[in-house]
């Protein structure tokens, strides 16, 4: 069995695993779905999978299966933790549970509103802590599960589709290691682009401020 030396290599990630593939992957996206880890290669994992199928010896349908089912758990797990515990989870200097990532995710679900558990799956980060705002939010169970579901469904199937179309490009395999990185620069730019938003909000309102008179 190769030896896994990269987390964040989701092709060393998934040769490594040998036999049990599938039940990485699901361990994987079941942790950084819900249980506040949001550091292993979701999306990447995903696309890498679809992408060297027949070369891991596992079918489409199960990748879609065993991902999606564990990103629904994954999103119960963390919406338990956010209306168990809420905020208490999270201290300003904490290496992983930052107060700060949290009020991200707080701030991504007022603003979307229960779409954000759709939205937040396709942002890094973001699509592990909505689940925990929505449960310190007090959002009604009911309706968390069937977006939860939803947004499960959605990115799964839509990060597998893409690798499936990957892996019918001759050469593809050889290649892996840009695609992925073209995956995770684009896995990235919602959080670039929404970073900057905030800057040149922060500005806006600075100039404004500044250009107030004093009474």
């Amino acid at each position: 069995m190769p030896v896994l030396t990269n987390i964040l290599d989701a092709a060393s990630i998934l040769h490594s695993l040998g036999p049990w593939t599938l039940g990485g992957i699901g361990s994987m996206v079941f942790i950084e779905s819900g249980v506040l880890f949001p550091f292993l290669p979701g999306d990447s994992l995903l696309v890498t999978a679809a992408a060297l199928h027949v070369e891991l010896g596992i079918a489409l349908w199960a990748i879609i299966l065993v991902a999606g089912l564990a990103a629904i758990l994954g999103d119960q797990v963390g919406f338990y933790l956010g209306h168990r515990y809420g905020r208490r989870l999270f201290k300003d200097d904490a290496r992983v549970l930052k107060t700060e990532r949290l009020a991200q995710a707080e701030a991504f679900f007022e603003r979307r509103g229960p779409l954000a558990l759709v939205l937040g799956r396709f942002v890094p980060i973001v699509r592990t802590y909505v689940p925990v705002a929505a449960g310190t939010a007090g959002m009604p169970y009911r309706s968390f599960v069937g977006w939860n579901i939803g947004g499960a469904v959605a990115w799964v199937c839509s990060m597998v589709a893409v690798g499936a179309l990957l892996g019918q490009i001759p050469g593809i395999t050889k290649s892996i290691d840009g695609i992925m990185i073209l995956i995770i620069v684009i896995s990235v730019a919602p959080i670039a682009i929404q970073a900057l938003r905030a800057r040149r909000k922060a500005r806006r309102d600075a100039v404004m401020t500044e250009g107030q008179p004093v009474a």
